[in-house]
Parts: structure tokens; C-alpha cells; sequence
């Protein structure tokens, strides 16, 4: 049974690595899109994390419209008291993140779509969408989407 469990954790580990596109020549990115040049960065969104005195865990701002192609510095701060994490992709993708993360809540990634910050503390993350379409942010800390700590990122063409 730990073997069962010790696979599965690892094969889930190293999905996001192989869909992180970290090989040479910018192909194989993902759907969202993939790590930006701190160069190239157009606009810093500033997001904050928090709970809520009614139990309610937020981003704010939780919607975002950036362009296609266009080079984005989310400066994250969790202004809450608890850990939280901005995590930026699919869907889809977010929902298998977030049944894992359910399953195994000590899990710890190091993904550049991704950051877990403890109370206080800030950081960043650039990104380039390459893509047009609805995506999402989401803390996948267990409990913390379902009390309301996601929001969409609508990346339109140019």
C-alpha cells in the first residue's frame, strides 16, 4: 500500500514538470502559457490573500484581463494568517491539482505557475500568455478554493 500511495505521489509530482516546458527553445509550454523574461514585463498586478472575519478566503483583485502575449509580474502578498498559494492554469488542471493536494495536504511544489507564501510574506511570479482564454487562479490549500480563493484570468487577443 505505501508503495501504491509513493508512486502516485510521484507520478503526480513530476507532471507539472513535464507540462512546465522547461526544456530549450520555448516549446511545450502550457495551456496558460509559460514563465515570462523579467525584461519583457508590461504590467506588476498587485494580488492580496487573506481570510475574511465571515470565514471567506479571497484574492484580491480575483479577476484579471491581460492580452495575449503579453508579459504579466504578479506581485502576491499573503496579508492572512494562515499559508496560502496562487496557483495560475487550466481549469481543468487546477481541479486535478486540488483533488491531489486534498488527498496528500502536505504536498510542496515548486512550479513557476505556482507560489505558497506563509502570513506576511510576499513574492512573484511572471508570466507570458501565449494563449487566449478563460483561465484560472486558485489557493489549493485544502479548504481554502472552496471557501472562495479562486478567480479568472481572461487573456484576450491582441
Amino acid at each position: 500500500m505505501k508503495t501504491a500511495i509513493l508512486g502516485l505521489l510521484l507520478a503526480t509530482l513530476a507532471t507539472p514538470v513535464l507540462a512546465s516546458g522547461s526544456h530549450a527553445g520555448g516549446h511545450g509550454e502550457m495551456a496558460v502559457g509559460e514563465p515570462g523574461d523579467k525584461s519583457k514585463v508590461s504590467q506588476t498586478i498587485r494580488v492580496s490573500m487573506k481570510e475574511t472575519p465571515d470565514g471567506k478566503m479571497i484574492f484580491t483583485p480575483n479577476d484579471f484581463k491581460v492580452r495575449k502575449g503579453q508579459t504579466i509580474r504578479f506581485t502576491i502578498k499573503n496579508e492572512g494568517e494562515l499559508d496560502h498559494e496562487f496557483v495560475l492554469d487550466q481549469e481543468d488542471k487546477v481541479m486535478e491539482h486540488k483533488a491531489v493536494m486534498e488527498k496528500f495536504p502536505g504536498m510542496e511544489h515548486d512550479d513557476p505557475n505556482a507560489i505558497r507564501l506563509k502570513p506576511g510574506t510576499s513574492g512573484d511570479i511572471v508570466w507570458k500568455f501565449t494563449n487566449d482564454g478563460v483561465f484560472k487562479i486558485a489557493c489549493l490549500v485544502p479548504g481554502h478554493y472552496d471557501a472562495g480563493m479562486h478567480g479568472d484570468v481572461t487573456v484576450a487577443k491582441k
